[in-house]
């Protein structure tokens, strides 16, 4: 039960997210039609408090003293995400919001995908759409990878 949680956990985990979780639970034994959903539901949990109230709490703590850089920084990150999607994307842009959550690089994930989002006043529904089949494209590959990596590994100590 201990793995499950701690997968569920660091599934939630920002950076990290969904593309953290699937690999630790499948190496932990979780077998990946649990751990899957499990990580995705974990990493869903965030977006909707991301969308509706981290533009309101980073700007209000951006100059503020010990967290003021650090939320700057995330307020740069979010609008400066936004600003390159939207600039690629321009109409296809909850497609591109799909993608940008769905190719599991560092950075990319469903928090920096929401938070973007925000940033770009999108509407509500259709970016946790396409935030939700981000995280399920990230977490297919995750799980594709995890399964090859763990198979490749115990056929290399066998």
């Amino acid at each position: 039960m201990t793995n499950y949680i701690l997968t569920f956990l660091i599934s939630m985990v920002p950076l990290v997210e969904l593309r953290g979780g699937v690999p630790f639970g499948i190496i932990k034994g979780i077998p990946w039609q649990q751990a899957l959903p499990l990580c995705m539901v974990a990493n869903m949990i965030p977006v909707p408090i991301i969308f509706f109230f981290a533009r309101k709490v980073l700007v209000w703590g951006a100059d503020k003293p010990v967290i003021g850089k650090f939320f700057t920084f995330c307020l740069e990150k979010g609008t400066h995400g936004g600003e390159k999607l939207q600039a690629k994307a321009g109409r296809g842009i909850y497609a591109a919001l799909l993608l940008f959550v769905g190719i599991p690089l560092p950075g990319t994930g469903a928090w920096t995908g929401t938070l973007a989002a925000s940033m770009l006043d999108l509407d509500f529904k259709k970016s946790v759409l396409a935030v939700i089949l981000g995280v399920l494209l990230a977490g297919v590959i995750m799980t594709v990878l995890s399964l090859t990596g763990v198979a490749a590994f115990s056929a290399a100590t066998s």
